[in-house]
C-alpha cells in the first residue's frame, strides 16, 4: 500500500511539474497596423494564436498597434511582463525587435516578413513570389480581356515580391497579357485604407482589366468590393477571402502566417524552440491557393489542372520564379 501511495505520488509530482512547465509559456503577439481583424494579413496570425489557444488551452496575450511608435513599447511591455514567445506581425517591427529582443536576451522573439539576426529571435519569411505565381496563372486563364491588375499597399520591395510573381504566372499562361500595377501609397496607412484600394481597383477595370489581384491588407477589401460591384473577379491574399464577395473572388493567395504563429507558439511549449531563418514556400506549405465551395464554380477542370501542374513543377525546380528581393529587378 505505502508503495502504491509512492508511486501514485510520484505521478502526481510528475503532473504538477508538466502543469508549471505548460504555464510557463506565456505567448503574444503583436500585429501590424491594420489591426487583426483586417481580413488578411494580420487576421492570419489571429487564427494561428487562436488554433494553438484552442489545442493547448494556454490563453495568449496581444495588442494591435495604432501608430508605429507603440511598436518598441508593447515589445517592451510584453518582455517585462515575462511573456515569451512574443511574435511580432510584418516586417516594419524589425527595428523594435532588434532593440528590445538584445534587452531581454532570455525572452524568445519571433518576427515575420524580416531578419533579425540575434540569438534569440527567429525570423520568418515566405515566399510570396511562388504563390503569387500560382495565382497569375489562374488570373491569366479566367480574364476574358487579356488585361489583369495588382494592388498593391505600401510600396515597398516585399510587395514587387508578390506582383513580380504573379506578372510571372499571367505572363506563363498567356504571353501577350497585359498586367496593370498600382501600389496605394508609401507610408503604413497604405495598409488600411479600402476606399483607395476600391478606387484603384475601378481605374484597372476602366482600363480593361477583368481580374485584379490585391497585396495590401485591410486596403484589399476595397479591391475585392469593387471588383463584386464591376461584375469582374477579384483575387484575395494572405488569409482565405473567397468567402467575402463568393462567386466574384477568383481565388486567394494563401500566406501561412496562422501556421508560422501557431508553430512558434507550440515549438516554444513543446521545447523545440529554434531562433534563425525560417523560409516557407510551396515545398513546406508556406504558400497556396484556396479552392472552396465559394469560388469551386469559378475554377474549370483546365484551370485546375495548370495551376496544380505550375506548383509541381515550382516545388520540383523545373519552373523558377523570380525573386524580386533577390536583386530588386522584375523581368515580367
Amino acid at each position: 500500500m505505502k508503495k502504491f501511495l509512492m508511486i501514485s505520488a510520484a505521478f502526481a509530482g510528475l503532473a504538477m511539474s508538466g502543469a508549471v512547465q505548460a504555464a510557463d509559456i506565456k505567448p503574444a503577439v503583436l500585429y501590424d497596423l491594420g489591426g487583426k481583424f483586417d481580413k488578411s494579413f494580420n487576421e492570419a496570425a489571429y487564427t494561428g494564436a487562436e488554433q494553438f489557444k484552442k489545442e493547448t488551452g494556454i490563453e495568449y496575450r496581444d495588442f494591435e498597434i495604432q501608430n508605429d511608435a507603440q511598436r518598441e513599447q508593447a515589445l517592451r511591455n510584453f518582455a517585462k511582463r515575462g511573456q515569451s514567445p512574443i511574435v511580432a506581425i510584418g516586417f516594419s517591427q524589425a527595428n523594435a525587435v532588434e532593440k528590445v529582443a538584445k534587452e531581454f536576451p532570455d525572452i524568445q522573439f519571433a518576427i515575420v516578413d524580416m531578419v533579425v539576426d540575434l540569438p534569440n529571435v527567429r525570423s520568418i519569411v515566405f515566399k510570396e513570389h511562388e504563390g503569387s505565381y500560382l495565382v497569375g496563372v489562374l488570373a491569366s486563364m479566367a480574364s476574358k480581356s487579356g488585361k489583369v491588375g495588382f494592388v498593391g499597399g505600401m510600396d515597398i520591395p516585399l510587395i514587387s515580391k508578390f506582383s513580380c510573381g504573379y506578372k510571372q504566372g499571367v505572363k506563363a499562361a498567356n504571353a501577350k497579357a497585359e498586367v496593370f500595377e498600382n501600389m496605394t501609397g508609401t507610408t503604413g496607412a497604405a495598409w488600411n485604407d479600402p476606399v483607395k484600394g476600391g478606387e484603384l481597383a475601378k481605374s484597372q477595370f476602366d482600363r480593361g482589366a477583368d481580374v485584379v489581384y490585391h497585396a495590401a491588407g485591410a486596403t484589399g477589401i476595397g479591391v475585392l468590393q469593387a471588383a463584386a460591384d464591376a461584375g469582374k473577379l477579384g483575387i484575395g491574399v494572405d488569409s482565405n477571402q473567397n468567402g467575402l464577395h463568393p462567386g466574384k473572388v477568383l481565388t486567394s493567395m494563401l500566406k501561412r502566417v496562422d501556421v508560422a504563429v501557431n508553430k512558434a507558439f507550440s515549438d516554444s511549449k513543446n521545447d523545440k524552440w529554434s531562433s534563425g531563418v525560417e523560409v516557407l514556400g510551396l515545398a513546406e506549405g508556406g504558400v497556396d491557393w484556396a479552392l472552396d465551395d465559394n469560388n469551386k464554380a469559378l475554377v474549370t477542370a483546365d484551370m485546375k489542372a495548370a495551376v496544380e501542374k505550375a506548383k509541381a513543377d515550382i516545388i520540383s525546380g523545373t519552373v523558377k520564379v523570380h525573386d524580386y528581393m533577390a536583386d530588386k529587378s522584375c523581368p515580367f
